[in-house]
């Protein structure tokens, strides 16, 4: 069994093994013609559930044989140009060299006696992030598995800012918008807030948060005797990819002495675009920002991080322990990053975008999100084109929604079923994949854009995709009724 530990006498054996692994994906990527097999969970579990994970197969190339048939045969892959759902991101190569590294030298990213390099790399990272962003040279931050963790690391920060003690917690209020990420209500529960902590926000038409009704709910909380704990902006929610003002929003944290969050796991990649980073005007002065990397970065996740003005609020999330950090290694300047971090042992995420970045620069990055943002553009003409549909917003990033419109039905409960048919049906063909929303109490579909191969011809064919099994599902609707 030592055989298969990778160390210097393996090194051969790692080689081979890992570049029969690489020659396998390789191929399946390029007789990729679809973004799904369109297999169902009925038909692929019993495969799964009749492997017996008791007796080994004792060798790679016949688990990459198996793993072809429970696995990569039927993987959703994100890198077709018809893959135009949730917020996934086809990955640039650079990163993916840098997984197959920090995999095999397995640093854990705690400790400086863990990592070393890797530590200093991490930082140089979140320095060159909070640049960007602009939010001073006190800043700080440190790398988390994603937005949601985030969020909560940000707002745990509020909260102990807010120095309320827990018996008071339900004092504490966190304001965001309507369309904001479900994670600020998840992160209010596990911060022990009450249930009504968390207050919505109207959005405008087009989906931005309404100072002006931030500004009276401000106030309506001073009234009450409760404590404005959080404001949370959104730059680029899930749905719509819409921005809140952030000047205005800041100016009314100041006001009210509150912590401004500006969730932007999607709209990140504008801190690396020469055509776009205006959009993001007025983040610099958050107190503390996510970014998602493996959204509009073209990272492979998970590779995420939370930035804040203060490096010293950092400290409500710091532990010390005998055996991992303890107290004199601060005091002796030794960087570990678990006194920043919510998680202790923590794979090397950096690596991935530190190679992108040695490789393509930032400028490339921003090039291949423009590019998406112009798609959605184009698909915004097309839907606003066609009588077929109804487009809710003119995107500012690169998401669109909207909703299949069939001529002579009026009934909205009829229309809502023909899209969730639709959205169904298109899925199961395995011949492309889009997403699904609500806009208010109506059912709506929605491509995320985040794949540069991407074209306007291949927006147009899914819709007509759409449009087909839309009006196929109401035909077999009415055969019934008659």
């Amino acid at each position: 069994m030592r055989a298969h530990l990778l160390n210097n006498t393996t090194a051969e054996h790692y080689r081979s093994t890992v570049s029969a692994g690489v020659e396998r994906v390789a191929a399946t990527l390029a007789a990729t013609e679809r973004p799904f097999s369109g297999i169902g969970v009925d038909e692929l579990s019993p495969v799964v559930d009749a492997i017996d994970l008791d007796r080994p197969l004792g060798d790679a190339a016949a688990a990459l044989d198996e793993l072809g048939e429970v696995y990569l045969r039927d993987a959703v892959y994100f890198h077709h140009p018809r893959y135009l759902g949730h917020l996934n991101c086809p990955v640039v190569i650079p990163a993916v060299l840098g997984e197959a590294v920090l995999s095999a030298v397995n640093s854990s990213l705690d400790t400086w006696d863990q990592s070393a390099g890797g530590t200093l790399i991490e930082r140089r990272l979140i320095d060159w992030t909070t640049e960007r962003i602009g939010l001073g040279p006190a800043a700080d931050g440190i790398f988390t598995s994603g937005g949601t963790q985030s969020n909560l690391q940000a707002l745990l920060l509020a909260r102990e800012e807010a120095k309320v003690r827990p018996e008071h917690f339900t004092r504490l209020r966190i304001f965001t918008s309507e369309c904001s990420h479900f994670s600020v209500q998840k992160s209010a529960k596990l911060l022990g807030l009450g249930p009504d902590a968390v207050l919505s926000v109207p959005v405008d038409r087009n989906k931005r948060m309404q100072t002006v009704a931030l500004a009276r709910a401000l106030e309506q909380c001073v009234a009450e005797d409760a404590v404005p704990m959080a404001v949370v902006a959104t730059a680029g929610t899930t749905d719509f990819g819409s921005i809140d003002p952030l000047p205005e929003i800041a100016a009314l944290c100041e006001q009210f002495a509150t912590w401004m969050h500006v969730d932007a796991a999607y709209g990140c990649g504008l801190l690396a675009s020469r055509e776009r980073s205006g959009l993001l005007e007025g983040i610099a002065h958050a107190d503390s920002v996510t970014v998602d990397y493996h959204k509009s970065f073209f990272q492979p996740v998970s590779s995420s991080a939370v930035l804040v003005r203060d490096r010293a609020t950092l400290r409500h999330a710091t532990y010390h322990a005998e055996y991992l950090n303890p107290r004199r290694m601060a005091e002796e300047r030794i960087p570990n990053q678990v006194d920043k971090s919510l998680q202790t042992t923590r794979r090397f995420d950096a690596l991935k975008l530190w190679m992108t970045l040695r490789v393509m620069g930032a400028d490339g990055i921003g090039e291949l999100f423009d590019e998406v943002c112009d798609l959605a553009a184009e698909g915004w003409k097309l839907l606003a084109a066609d009588p077929r549909f109804d487009v809710v917003v003119q995107p500012q990033l690169s998401t669109l929604v909207f909703r299949y419109i069939p001529s002579g039905v009026t009934s909205p409960e009829q229309i809502d079923r023909a899209n969730l048919h639709a959205r169904k049906a298109l899925f199961a063909s395995g011949e492309a994949i889009v997403a699904g929303t609500k806009v208010g109490d109506r059912q709506y579909l929605k491509f995320t854009l985040l794949n540069p191969e991407t074209t306007v011809h291949d927006i147009a064919t899914v819709l007509d995709l759409i449009s087909g099994h839309a009006e196929k599902y109401l035909g077999d609707s009415l055969d019934r009724a008659s």
